[in-house]
C-alpha cells in the first residue's frame, strides 16, 4: 500500500544501479522539500532516537495524514522527503496500516544505512504512527 509519490522513487532506485547514485537521489529529493519554519523546531516536534537533529510537524486536515519535516543532515532531510512521500495524503486511518519496513525495504534502504541512521528512520516512522493513532 504505497502512494503514487511512494511508487516514483521506488521506481527511480529500480533505475539507478549504483548506490552513490541512489544516495544522490536521496539527498537530492531532500533538497526539494521546503524549509520547515524555526518556530517549529522546538522540542514538541523533535524526534527522539535520531543521530542528527530532526523535527516532524504532522498536519492533519479533513481526516487526511501529512506533515512537514526537516534535519541538519542532508542524507536524513532526504529520508524525511520519502517518508512524506509514503504517508502525505493518505487518510490517518490508514497511515497505521502501511508496513514500512516493507516499503522502505523495497528501496534497499534497510542495507545502506548506518545503525544511526536505521534507528533514526524507525524512531520517525513511530513518530508519524504514533501521531496518526493519537489523531
Amino acid at each position: 500500500m504505497a502512494t503514487a509519490a511512494f511508487e516514483d522513487i521506488a521506481e527511480t532506485f529500480e533505475f539507478l544501479d549504483d548506490w552513490e547514485d541512489r544516495y544522490r537521489h536521496v539527498i537530492e529529493l531532500g533538497r526539494a522539500m521546503p524549509a520547515l519554519d524555526s518556530a517549529f523546531k522546538v522540542p514538541a516536534f523533535k524526534v527522539d532516537g535520531c543521530a542528527s537533529q530532526v523535527w516532524i510537524r504532522p498536519q492533519i486536515a479533513d481526516r487526511t495524514f501529512d506533515f512537514q519535516g526537516e534535519s541538519d543532515a542532508m542524507i536524513v532531510r532526504g529520508l524525511i522527503a520519502i517518508l512524506h512521500a509514503l504517508y502525505a495524503g493518505l487518510p490517518v486511518a490508514q497511515v497505521g496500516a502501511v508496513d514500512a519496513a516493507a516499503e522502505l525495504g523495497r528501496l534497499g534502504l534497510n542495507d545502506h544505512l548506518s545503525a544511526q541512521r536505521s534507528n533514526g528512520l524507525r524512531a520517525m516512522v513511530e513518530r508519524i504512527r504514533q501521531t496518526a493513532a493519537t489523531a
